[in-house]
């Protein structure tokens, strides 16, 4: 018997800070729970300004502290998105209500979340961009991302 396959988009803004950390963080977690074959993870933006793009510098370098390689580019949501993966993840309200705008149906609507939705410990209600903000904010970002991501991996292991 073929085990199940879950998808999961993470989207922000540029795809250059917080959804590629996201996506990093996940394909960590995932990989440490040998659950690589299962559950496939991608990362978008609701705009298109850094297509191409690595992450930001800053992000990368407070990354590769804490032992993530954020390597992905930086791509635009799609239709397509709407329809290949199970969880359509927004890092803020913001973020939630252009995915919501863009989903084509009423099925498709349902798979759009807020990222802090699956938050265990951490006491936010989105996750800040940290594009103009200094250190503190980059480490903000990776605290909350870590513990939405534990939350999210939880929720998905009931599924598979």
């Amino acid at each position: 018997m073929k085990k199940k396959k879950i998808s999961i988009l993470f989207v922000c803004l540029g795809n250059i800070c917080r959804s590629p950390s996201a996506e990093t963080i996940m394909r960590k977690l995932v990989s440490d729970s040998g659950l690589s074959e299962q559950i496939e993870i991608d990362s978008a933006g609701t705009m298109g300004y850094h297509e191409g793009e690595l992450p930001d510098s800053r992000m990368r370098m407070h990354g590769a502290r804490r032992g993530y390689s954020l390597d992905s580019r930086s791509r635009p949501v799609c239709m397509d998105d709407f329809y290949e993966f199970d969880y359509i993840l927004g890092m803020d309200d913001r973020n939630v209500a252009d995915l919501k705008r863009k989903a084509p149906d009423a099925t498709t609507l349902r798979k759009i979340h807020r990222m802090t939705d699956f938050s265990k410990n951490q006491l936010h209600d989105h996750v800040p961009d940290p594009y103009y903000g200094g250190a503190s904010s980059f480490e903000l970002v990776l605290d909350i991302l870590e513990d939405a991501c534990k939350g999210l991996l939880e929720e998905i292991e009931t599924r598979l």
